[in-house]
């Protein structure tokens, strides 16, 4: 496994259809990254046995009833046979998902890899973050640009049918597996949007994904910063999108954070700081077990005066860091929110090196705002709740860019 999933825990939400790795908290000492689904620590332990009793009598009695009578009927010449290590592979993977934690989860030696690789940058697939939202299999975010995003697949889209298998008993993972492949392939996607019955069907071909980071312009008299994730790039991108805003002598500023899956917690921390006091809690990470809250604070950067207005703009695509960071500045009152509520996506996955090619990704603790509100719980608020509709979509109108604007006109 490479230094850096030895060294890194990201906080994602499960990107791994391009296969990134939902949405993403990292940490390398107590350093973190925040995705998708994001939100995992990665670390390098040895584990250590447990004193608990166990009886694992009826494992092997199943393990040795499986030796002596299964026949496998679907069994060709051209068929890879099931080796013993696979299943202790699929045993341990039965494991965690006794747990019922979509975030939680075991990767065989190929899943790893493959982990690994979409971590560090190799992205091909269709470009869409995806989650379980209330037990469904949804869509968190087509990505900007991604083939996803141009055949029409939005924010909240709940699937259903993957090619021609149901999702419904899918994890995330399982569905990932399904829709990833080699660019220039296809594969059907089925879904339905909001409260339709009607079944939408998307055939996507399969690209290798270049995923920007940033955007800036100006919109009259406001500034506008649209952020599409929180990776390795995003620090310095906004950094010197910042000073770009700063040069343009506007004090009016919009972040877009519409379908931002998120990314590192460290790039939330830094980005958050440049508007917070030296100190100030931006989110605190609870454990749930009676341990002290780890807090995570403001570095101080905080250069802009009070005569800065600002919104940013959230939906149901926008999740762990843009949750992170857009809750603080609600909370702190730097900015107010414009458009439909956030994901949700609040919880700590610590991923593990189990053996050299396997990995455990567990989840750990959830995210609080600085006030002490669980991110899992519903998401964020707008503080100026603004849908956008089919007929908006249609006339390519944007009604919650024109109420953040009309807000820092106020």
């Amino acid at each position: 496994m490479s230094n850096f999933l030895k060294h890194y825990r990201l906080p994602i939400i499960l990107i791994l259809l391009l296969a990134l790795s939902f949405g993403l908290g990292l940490s390398f000492g107590r350093q973190q990254m925040v995705s998708g689904s994001s939100d995992l620590v990665i670390v390098n332990n040895n584990l250590a046995s447990t004193s608990v009793q166990i009886d694992m009598e009826p494992f092997w009695k199943v393990w040795k009833l499986l030796d002596e009578k299964y026949v496998d009927t679907h069994k060709s010449t051209s068929t890879v046979m099931t080796t013993d290590q696979d299943r202790i592979w699929g045993a341990i993977a039965g494991l965690t998902d006794s747990l019922g934690d979509p975030y939680t989860i075991f990767m065989p030696p190929e899943e790893a890899k493959e982990f690994e690789e979409d971590i560090n940058g190799n992205f091909e697939g269709v470009g869409m973050e995806i989650g379980i939202k209330e037990d469904v299999l949804t869509v968190v975010s087509p990505l900007k640009g991604s083939p996803a995003e141009k055949a029409g697949l939005l924010s909240g889209d709940k699937i259903i049918m993957i090619d021609d298998k149901p999702a419904a008993d899918l994890s995330a993972d399982q569905a990932v597996k399904l829709i990833r492949g080699q660019s220039g392939t296809a594969v059907k996607i089925s879904v339905l949007r909001g409260t339709s019955t009607k079944t939408l069907e998307f055939k996507i071909t399969r690209a290798v994904i270049d995923i920007p980071t940033l955007k800036t312009e100006v919109k009259d008299d406001v500034f506008v910063i649209s952020l599409y994730n929180f990776y390795a790039q995003a620090d310095t991108q906004f950094q010197q999108a910042l000073n770009e805003f700063i040069k343009s002598k506007k004090h009016k500023l919009i972040l877009d954070l519409r379908g931002n899956p998120g990314g590192y917690l460290s790039s939330a921390v830094n980005m958050t700081s440049w508007f917070l006091p030296l100190g100030k809690p931006i989110v605190r990470e609870d454990f749930g077990d009676g341990r002290p809250e780890h807090v995570y604070r403001s570095k101080g950067y905080d250069v802009f005066t009070d005569n800065l207005k600002m919104v940013i703009l959230v939906d149901g695509g926008s999740a762990s860091a843009s949750e992170i960071l857009a809750g603080a500045l609600q909370e702190y009152g730097k900015a107010k929110l414009v458009g439909e509520k956030t994901f949700g996506k609040g919880s700590v996955q610590e991923l593990v090196s189990v053996t050299d090619d396997t990995s455990l990704k567990v989840t750990v603790a959830k995210w609080l705002t600085p006030f002490g509100k669980s991110i899992s719980d519903g998401g964020l608020t707008p503080d100026f709740i603004v849908k956008i509709t089919d007929t908006d979509l249609k006339a390519k109108t944007d009604p919650q860019m024109e109420k953040a604007v009309q807000v820092l006109g106020e």
